[in-house]
């Protein structure tokens, strides 16, 4: 595989400096990329020239250079960034489309409907000139800086517009019907199957609907209606692997939220879309800064079924900072929450609707997870597996490896390898780059059993890359 030098060919001093921190030799380094690749659907056939290579300055082309720092990241049980392998300079963003909260009404069409444009143009040229992808670079700034915004930004004071194609309450209605199928159709098969469809529906329907003509009542419901489908399109590109193309879908749902003037459904996206993106990357206390500008921002203008989402969020930014108590009041609170609203008489809107029982026992299963209570997670990701539906298929497989990952935190080593078993052959059907990921998570932590027979088993069972193909 051919490469290209860095600037002015320069050893790479950080990258030096990982393998020596990881205890890996060159030609180990080059057979967990390899591996790892495999699992991407890539064949990278790397040796310990090639790891030489890049130690003199050689830059490998492509996505290489994610693949190695999530090889390294593995061996050192944390996040390694392209940055830090010295990598980074052909991942940065090109632009600022789409990273920031617009001011005013017109400025937010132009920002969503350009981001919209522009992953279309992506998408038919290929995805390596994406300008927008990010890679794993997302800045946890470009996060929270947009949730201040949205707290102290009024409301719009007028939507309607009396130019352009006449929009009605059909069209409106039509846009969540079809975000509606696209949600069942992305729980089903994962994003790589329906994310072309979504980006191209935003870019060729919902974007000429903006533009057009309508009343106050019309266009509040439109702008909601785009927000929701928005927010699912940043829900994908996670799913897909393009953490930052997903930072920017949901700062633009979370504007276009605030000209539907629901404050309710602004929350949710800080809170089920950045939150949630901030830990996967690793950032637990932006985390909780999401979660809590949710609960603030939405502040009786949330049922308590929301109520539930955002304080589930802010305990898994306390798990993963490895503060128990206040994880634990969160939980509590969370679960109190569901309680109200399984009791009560609240009529939830569209986009909350589905977080029930299971998928609060999913978030909780996680924070045990992040605090090693194992025995808690087992519990948690019980309750959720039980009461998922056959048609949540990735929600599903993800609670079977946070079960295998309880069972192995327990020292129950043969329960978890047939437990991750069943979730790989539940993933296979899906195309799913966070399936994906919390495999090769659960795999990682097999690495203190390397010998046994079992995990050799395992790993030779799972050795082909059926898992990889994510779609872009």
């Amino acid at each position: 595989m051919t490469a290209r030098p860095l600037i002015a060919r320069q050893p790479n001093e950080r990258l030096l400096s990982l393998i020596r921190e990881a205890g890996c030799s060159n030609a180990g380094l080059a057979r967990r990329v390899n591996m790892c690749a495999a699992e991407r659907g890539l064949d990278y056939r790397y040796d310990k020239t090639s790891v030489a290579r890049w130690i003199r300055g050689q830059q490998p082309r492509g996505r290489a250079p994610e693949v190695i720092a999530e090889a390294l990241g593995r061996k050192l049980g944390r996040q390694v960034t392209v940055d830090e392998i010295g990598m980074g300079t052909a991942r940065q963003l090109t632009s600022s489309v789409g990273l920031h909260f617009a001011a005013g009404l017109a400025e937010s069409v132009e920002q969503a409907t350009e981001l919209w444009r522009s992953d279309v143009s992506r998408r038919e040229n290929g995805e390596g000139q994406h300008p927008y992808a990010g890679g794993s670079q997302v800045a946890p700034a470009a996060l929270v800086e947009p949730s201040r915004d949205w707290l102290i930004t009024p409301a719009d004071a007028e939507v309607a517009r009396s130019a352009g194609q006449r929009v009605g309450t059909a069209d409106v209605e039509a846009v969540l019907a079809t975000t509606d199928a696209l949600v069942n159709l992305d729980r089903r098969w994962g994003a790589g199957h329906v994310r072309p469809v979504v980006v191209h529906y935003l870019n060729g329907v919902v974007s000429g609907l903006l533009g057009g003509s309508y009343r106050e009542a019309v266009g509040r419901r439109l702008y909601g209606a785009a927000a929701r489908l928005t927010e699912l399109a940043g829900y994908m590109a996670v799913d897909s692997g393009l953490p930052g193309l997903a930072q920017r879908y949901y700062i633009q749902a979370l504007r276009l939220a605030q000209a539907a003037g629901d404050r309710g459904f602004g929350g949710y996206v800080l809170a089920a879309g950045m939150s949630h993106l901030a830990a996967e990357l690793g950032n637990p206390r932006e985390v909780i800064q999401l979660a809590r500008a949710a609960q603030e921002g939405s502040r009786g203008r949330a049922t308590p079924r929301a109520d539930a989402l955002f304080l589930a969020a802010e305990a898994r930014g306390h798990a993963q900072l490895g503060d128990r108590e206040a994880c634990r009041r969160c939980a509590a609170d969370a679960l109190a929450a569901m309680d109200r609203a399984e009791a009560g008489a609240d009529e939830d809107p569209p986009w909350i609707a589905h977080f029930d029982a299971a998928y609060l026992a999913d978030e909780l299963a996680h924070c045990h997870r992040d605090l090693g209570q194992g025995r808690a997670a087992q519990q948690r990701a019980a309750e959720a597996l039980a009461g998922h539906p056959e048609g949540r298929a990735r929600r599903r497989a993800i609670g079977l490896l946070l079960l295998a990952t309880g069972q192995l935190q327990e020292g129950e080593l043969d329960q978890a390898c047939h437990t991750a078993q069943e979730a790989g052959s539940a993933l296979e059907g899906l195309r799913s780059g966070r399936g994906r990921e919390y495999f090769a998570e659960f795999r990682s932590r097999l690495e203190p059993h390397r010998n046994e027979p079992l995990v050799q088993e395992f790993a030779a069972r799972w050795r082909q890359p059926a898992l990889a193909r994510t779609g872009p």
